[in-house]
């Protein structure tokens, strides 16, 4: 199957990296290279762009998408290690830091996948294929009130409860083998009044796909290194496709814009805690109406951006 990706809110995220010629850029979510092609067209030949991504799938097909260009290098890995993906480049600070979250619409096509809930599968959901986690594994292999956990806190599933309670009871039936067999369960414990307002199993994969992938708990950090790996004016922009990406990301950038941890009382700052970025959009930047309607994908995004102090 051929990689195809969509780059969401293109001109907005180029534009708001304030990318210099010779600058160094990070795509930490590398995918076909959609993002990257354009950072690469406004950077000279002195410049550079590092790629990541752990689906080598990806990497194989952005070499193939962006093989014009000779300042890139291609890393195999998580953004999680960012500080050590640069270190053993030997790259001190970088001028700009890009990072598109979520699954690739390659990664939603194909079946073999499985992150579908609209097409059959084995239960992967695995964007690291090498990774020993998987959808099967937390579905047939967790605990009922840790899939609970999952559905409610990752998913933002209001029938998690039951949602779990479903699950356990079919599984203890037979192995829970694929993606339908899934989406069938939830169906049947999801009430038929709420599977009008879209599809009913959409928040249980995302919760599913969080906690295999441990998304939330990688994007933490990683935000953090990042800032830390800005050289002065360099600056930082993330697309996020749910709620709780965007809650995590609103919140670090506004930390580090004030960390101060002063009183609200105190009439001056003694905590000598001084701000490490200034937020760049103070409301996210959400597609046009033409984006919308040309990529549905693209309806949930929000891009923050912040600039190094």
């Amino acid at each position: 199957m051929k990689f195809r990706h969509v780059p969401v809110l293109l001109q907005e995220t180029i534009d708001s990296l304030n990318i210099k010629e010779n600058g160094i850029y990070v795509d930490c979510t590398l995918g076909g290279g959609g993002h990257s092609k354009e950072i690469l067209k406004r950077i000279s030949e002195n410049g550079k762009l590092i790629g990541i991504d752990e689906d080598i799938s990806a990497i194989k097909a952005a070499k193939e998408n962006l093989k014009e260009f000779k300042n890139v290098t291609y890393v195999c890995s998580n953004f999680y290690y960012i500080k050590e993906i640069l270190s053993e480049l030997k790259v001190n600070s970088v001028d700009g830091i890009l990072m598109d979250l979520g699954v690739s619409s390659y990664q939603l096509d194909n079946p073999e996948r499985g992150f579908s809930y609209m097409k059959d599968a084995p239960l992967d959901m695995r964007m690291n294929r090498d990774s020993s986690l998987s959808a099967y594994e937390v579905v047939n292999g967790y605990e009922r009130e840790e899939l609970y956990r999952v559905l409610k806190d990752y998913g933002e599933e209001k029938f998690a409860n039951r949602i779990a309670d479903f699950i356990v009871r079919e599984r203890e039936k037979n192995p829970i083998n694929t993606t339908l067999e899934l989406v069938d369960i939830i169906k049947r414990a999801v009430p038929l009044k709420f599977q009008r307002d879209g599809h009913p199993a959409k928040r249980t994969f995302q919760g599913i796909r969080i906690e295999v992938n441990k998304e939330l708990k990688i994007l933490d950090r990683a935000l953090e290194d990042s800032v830390e790996k800005l050289k002065a004016g360099g600056r930082i922009s993330v697309i996020t496709f749910h709620s709780l990406e965007d809650r995590i990301v609103k919140s670090k950038f506004r930390n580090l814009e004030n960390p101060c941890t002063c009183p609200p009382n105190f009439p001056i700052c003694v905590c000598n805690k001084k701000p490490v970025v200034k937020i760049i959009n103070k409301k996210p930047i959400i597609p046009a109406q033409e984006e919308k309607e040309k990529n549905p994908r693209s309806k949930s995004s929000k891009l923050r951006t912040a600039e190094k102090i």
